[in-house]
Parts: C-alpha cells; structure tokens; sequence
C-alpha cells in the first residue's frame, strides 16, 4: 500500500495561492512539475497514422457500398 507524501501536510487559510497551499507565499505551485520542452515532430508516427486514417475510410467507404445493393456484374 502507497502513502501520500502530502497527507501530513495542513492546508493554510487565507494563503494566496488557496487552502490547498502549504503556507508559501512566493506564489508557486507546490504540487506542480517544472515546464518540459516539446520534441521534434515525429514525422514516420504522424505518417502511419495518416495512412492508417485513410485505410480506415477506405474500409467505411466498402461497407458503404456493399450497403447500396448494387447489382454484381
């Protein structure tokens, strides 16, 4: 079972930045995560996805016509 680091920690009244605080008034978040830099675009990921969106449409687009009830040569 995991403990919460936080649970002895008491919430301070009237604090600027609200109750959930733990009494620091240099107006910073205390349960908060340094600002991480985005990545390159990775372009062979959004590719696949692409073409796996248009595959998925190819699919829809056969159910469609397999729905119509055209006559097979």
């Amino acid at each position: 079972m995991m403990s919460d680091p936080h649970a002895s920690d008491t919430p301070v009244i009237g604090e600027p930045n609200g109750t959930g605080d733990q009494g620091d008034a240099d107006r910073h978040d205390d349960h908060g995560h340094e600002e991480e830099s985005l990545g390159p675009i990775d372009w062979p990921a959004w590719a696949a996805g692409g073409i796996g969106v248009l595959l998925g449409l190819a699919v829809a687009w056969c159910f469609v016509l397999a729905d119509l009830g055209l006559p097979v040569a």
